[in-house]
């Protein structure tokens, strides 16, 4: 039994590792990789999509020979400004520019205009990149947050492997799983968001930020299965809160987050933010 439940926790972890590595790589502020071809050569190079809380300018580095060249073409986000144009300068084999600082959930949209031999090469892009700027966050509000969602989701998906192997301790497991996402979902989350853009919460019902409503979604699963669990149905309702929590890691962080709305500079979330990307973030012909 001793090694079945180490094997459990195993399992837990690598499914938890797995869940966050594939919310953060899919998430719209990591950096966009792009690949290029030269004289049977690839080279690869990633544009940022957060500024990380780094104040001032933000630089934008590339990494390409002496052979290419690059502007940068950007304007603020979303407006219909029209399209400001910036050389990167070459140092050693990096290609570097700066993008204007923005006040938090401030955004702005460009793309690259990169050369090698007086021509122009094809990204294969029809949207510009998104850069969505954010204030610094303190280590100690940051660290923690990080630390008890990751334990969140590790013991979640302990809870549902316990349930599902019928072992009494899920029912510890779930008890952790709400208190870590009490602490690092509704206390660390709402001062990191207040850091970060303004406000302590954007999630309903006050805004409609995914992220923050995603989260509240998990807690009212897990409360529901935790105060039922000793019904004869709570080893399923365990189940089925692990598995909201696991759909919740599935969806990419940041997702409809917070966003500075130009015209009247309040900063606003969820269907607004997603009804402007419709709208813009076109590359210009």
């Amino acid at each position: 039994m001793k090694l079945k439940k180490v094997l459990f926790w195993v399992l837990a972890v690598v499914i938890s590792l797995a869940a966050m590595f594939y919310q953060r790589m899919t998430g719209p502020t990591y950096p966009k990789k792009y690949e290029v071809t030269y004289q049977n050569e690839e080279y690869s190079f990633y544009l940022p999509r957060s500024n990380n809380g780094r104040p001032g300018d933000y630089p934008v580095e590339v990494e390409l020979p002496e052979a290419f060249s690059a502007n940068l073409i950007w304007r603020l986000y979303p407006t219909e400004n029209h399209w400001d144009t910036l050389k990167m300068e070459r140092q050693g084999d990096i290609l570097l520019t700066s993008l204007p600082h923005q006040p938090p959930a401030g955004k702005i949209e460009y793309h690259l205009e990169l050369m090698t031999d007086g021509e122009l090469i094809d990204l294969h892009e029809e949207e510009s990149v998104l850069i969505r700027f954010r204030g610094d966050v303190p280590a100690w509000a940051l660290i923690p947050h990080v630390l008890m969602m990751i334990l969140t989701v590790i013991w979640s998906m302990a809870t549902i492997i316990f349930a599902l192997a019928n072992i009494p301790s899920y029912k510890k497991h779930m008890g952790l799983t709400i208190i870590f996402l009490l602490i690092g979902g509704f206390i660390l989350g709402p001062v990191v968001q207040k850091y970060s853009f303004g406000q302590f919460w954007t999630g309903w019902p006050l805004g409609e930020d995914m992220t923050d409503n995603k989260v509240l979604f998990a807690l009212i699963a897990f409360l529901i299965a935790w105060f039922l669990r000793k019904k004869s149905y709570g080893r399923w309702l365990a189940i089925g809160a692990a598995l909201v929590m696991l759909a919740v890691y599935l969806i990419p962080h940041s997702m409809g987050g917070s966003e500075l709305d130009r015209e009247t500079g309040e900063v606003v979330t969820g269907s607004l933010v997603l009804l402007t990307r419709i709208k813009h973030a076109k590359i210009p012909v």
